[in-house]
């Protein structure tokens, strides 16, 4: 069936949790030690990088992030591309202090959201599933749409939050934890099983590995699809709730490039652009990466414009590696 299998599927039937790890590790080598070359060289190099406040105001920072390159790993390593995430999360952070400023409960005011970013993915991953037109057109196109009825309903304008428990979504701290980790760490384990224990995990693989090996093998890729487009639509959504909460308002501005980072934290951590291929404890390294880059850039005063030349640099060779990797498997 082609390249169908996830990198964990052969330890998780062999040899439990202990080869997972040690495979993990093996696969994801070179970015560790990226990230931890990153941190020495801020060490060296400021005196503010290892100071706590700065390491959790990184944390906190990266999450958004990290859950956006989450739905972004899933539809990668299922053939796609989403670039529709950060209008999504835009739109969702202003619905949410919108509808939390009303009144209405938390628990409502966050699932309205997580339910638009499901409709959104379901339209995206319909128009894919059933026609030829590119996943990168299509994403492209409801981008654009998203972002510009976000800036027609609210004028443009940011939505204070007066809601201080949705605050805390963002801003608060658990055992001096921010709490977006939580937030992270509960999606990573549920996002695991998912991807690793599933029969539908197995077939977002199969998927973007050979589709159309996939469909002789009687996986409905179609469903499939929608299914994967709808995961990363509610991932971006529910950073599009963190983050409100932690900028204290829903901003129609905010989002415009976080596809960007999120694709480079998914390739980073092994995720491939050629599908069926990638983890998503890859993906939480990858966004490390991303993290640290762009606080020690801040922290080193690099001007803005410079930071732009630095992103795009780290994309490419990203790429290139991902392509490296596609060349020397294609020889094996």
């Amino acid at each position: 069936m082609g390249n169908t299998n996830h990198p964990d599927s052969a330890a998780l039937k062999s040899g439990g949790t202990g080869n997972v790890a040690v495979n993990w590790l093996r696969r994801n080598l070179a970015p560790i030690i990226a990230v931890l070359a990153l941190c020495v060289a801020l060490s060296i190099t400021t005196n503010t990088f290892l100071v706590s406040t700065n390491l959790l105001s990184l944390l906190r920072q990266s999450c958004v992030n990290v859950l956006i390159a989450f739905g972004i790993t899933c539809v990668l390593i299922c053939g796609g591309i989403d670039l529709s995430v950060g209008s999504c999360a835009a739109a969702a952070g202003v619905i949410t202090v919108r509808l939390a400023n009303a009144g209405l409960p938390l628990v409502v005011c966050i699932l309205t959201a997580l339910v638009f970013g499901a409709l959104l993915g379901l339209f995206n991953g319909y128009v894919i599933s059933h026609t030829t037109i590119p996943p990168f057109i299509v994403t492209l196109s409801t981008q654009i749409i998203i972002r510009g009825v976000g800036y027609v309903v609210t004028g443009g304008q940011p939505t204070q939050c007066t809601n201080e428990t949705f605050n805390l979504i963002g801003t608060g701290d658990l055992f001096g934890i921010p709490t977006p980790v939580f937030v992270v760490a509960f999606v990573f384990i549920v996002l695991f099983f998912i991807m690793n224990r599933t029969g539908f995990g197995r077939h977002v693989y199969a998927t973007g590995g050979n589709a159309e090996a996939a469909k002789y093998a009687g996986v409905n890729t179609k469903s499939v699809q929608m299914r994967v487009f709808m995961m990363s639509g509610m991932l971006a959504a529910l950073a599009g709730v963190v983050l409100a909460a932690r900028l204290y308002s829903g901003q129609p501005s905010v989002g415009e490039g976080f596809e960007r980072d999120a694709i480079a934290a998914s390739v980073l951590g092994g995720t491939s652009f050629n599908g069926g291929v990638g983890t998503l404890g890859g993906t939480v390294v990858g966004a490390l990466i991303i993290g640290v880059l762009n606080n020690g850039m801040n922290l080193l005063r690099i001007n803005s414009y410079w930071q732009f030349v630095v992103r795009g640099c780290v994309i490419l060779g990203a790429v290139y590696i991902d392509y490296l990797k596609k060349a020397r498997t294609l020889k094996k």
